[in-house]
């Protein structure tokens, strides 16, 4: 079982929160560390921004729980109209994420009938806020991220099993079913990447050098995504093609697999110059005589065309998808062209690739 950073910062949060309500001598401390679960964060610049978030809603919260409980008291449906009242509002400032939190401030609250029940509101919306707090401290402090190294990791091995998954197709030795499933999991995967790749863009530098360093960083993993992105594309074209491609002359078949492969080579090449795995090369296009040759693909493909007048238009989205795959390919290796040429005091690679 592997314990990731969340799962230990969730615990150490809990832990935090408890102590901390405990120190303070406050009743009722489980709900800081209720409060603290939801208050974890996977940056620290969205835990900043969640505890304003927070902060606000919780206010909002606890204004309308106790103005509802010295009204109309604390009954169970005054408790359940509030909530839907919060709900609403929270939505209304678009603050959806602090829902879960609020609303145990509300039901804290308004579960805290008699006489004192203004003094033990405000106490209990004190602990609820207390979590929230030591929340925001272990995201500062405890574990930070490393989502430059996960990114990359993803991007790696997602790429891995795309261009596996590719070269059983051109030797078609793919199980048709098989490969439906591992393409709507490799698009699952795909989800999950642009999220790391939106937690790594929010994690914030301290310096002007860090700052521009992560910015020419930026724009190379979203490369790296989008070129990943139009061989998964690919992939799909040849899984959905699969009888049409076994039925094609030899010649086209031979073209189709040649060109693709030297793709996939220049691909995973390219994973491995940026984190210096292997030798930069001065700076060439990938069209070049006896590497990746659009004419000699569009000339292949226009000759089926002459001979099979009413079957080609089956093949020119996967035309289209190879070509377009290699356009952004040939991107990618002038960004890590550039990336290793220019800036090199400043553009670091801190890619731990061992297991």
């Amino acid at each position: 079982m592997k314990l990731g950073a969340r799962i230990l910062k969730t615990g150490i949060a809990i832990t935090l929160a408890l102590f901390l309500a405990e120190a303070f001598q406050l009743p009722s401390v489980a709900f800081a560390g209720i409060s603290a679960i939801f208050a974890i964060q996977p940056t620290i610049y969205r835990s900043y921004l969640s505890i304003i978030e927070q902060f606000q809603a919780n206010i909002i919260g606890a204004i309308l729980a106790i103005s509802f409980g010295l009204i109309f008291g604390s009954h169970p449906v005054i408790t359940g109209i509030t909530a839907i009242i919060v709900i609403a509002l929270n939505i209304k400032i678009k603050a959806e994420s602090t829902i879960p939190v609020t609303l145990v401030t509300v039901i804290a609250i308004l579960g805290s009938p008699g006489e004192t029940f203004i003094e033990t509101a405000l106490i209990r919306l004190f602990t609820i806020m207390l979590g929230v707090l030591a929340a925001f401290v272990v995201n500062l402090i405890f574990l930070p991220p490393k989502y430059e190294n996960k990114l990359y990791m993803k991007i790696s091995e997602n790429t891995e099993d795309i261009i596996k998954w590719i070269r059983m197709c051109l030797r078609q030795s793919a199980e048709h079913i098989i490969l439906k499933d591992e393409i709507e999991n490799l698009r699952d995967q795909a989800h999950k990447l642009d999220t790391l790749y939106r937690n790594y863009r929010e994690e914030r530098n301290y310096f002007k050098r860090e700052t521009y360093a992560k910015s020419r960083k930026l724009v190379l993993f979203r490369q790296m995504i989008y070129t990943t992105n139009r061989a998964l594309f690919t992939l799909k074209r040849l899984h959905r093609l699969e009888n049409e491609l076994i039925q094609l002359p030899e010649s086209l078949q031979k073209v189709l697999t040649n060109e693709l492969e030297y793709l996939l080579y220049v691909h995973e090449e390219a994973l491995l110059r940026f984190i210096g795995k292997i030798k930069a090369h001065p700076q060439t296009k990938l069209v070049e005589e006896g590497q990746f040759n659009k004419q000699q693909l569009t000339d292949a493909f226009m000759e089926y065309y002459q001979n099979h007048p009413t079957e080609y238009y089956h093949l020119l989205p996967l035309i289209s998808s190879i070509i377009d795959y290699s356009e952004q390919l040939e991107h990618l290796e002038t960004l890590i062209g550039s990336f290793h040429s220019y800036h090199k005091e400043d553009n670091e690679v801190k890619i731990d690739t061992a297991k």
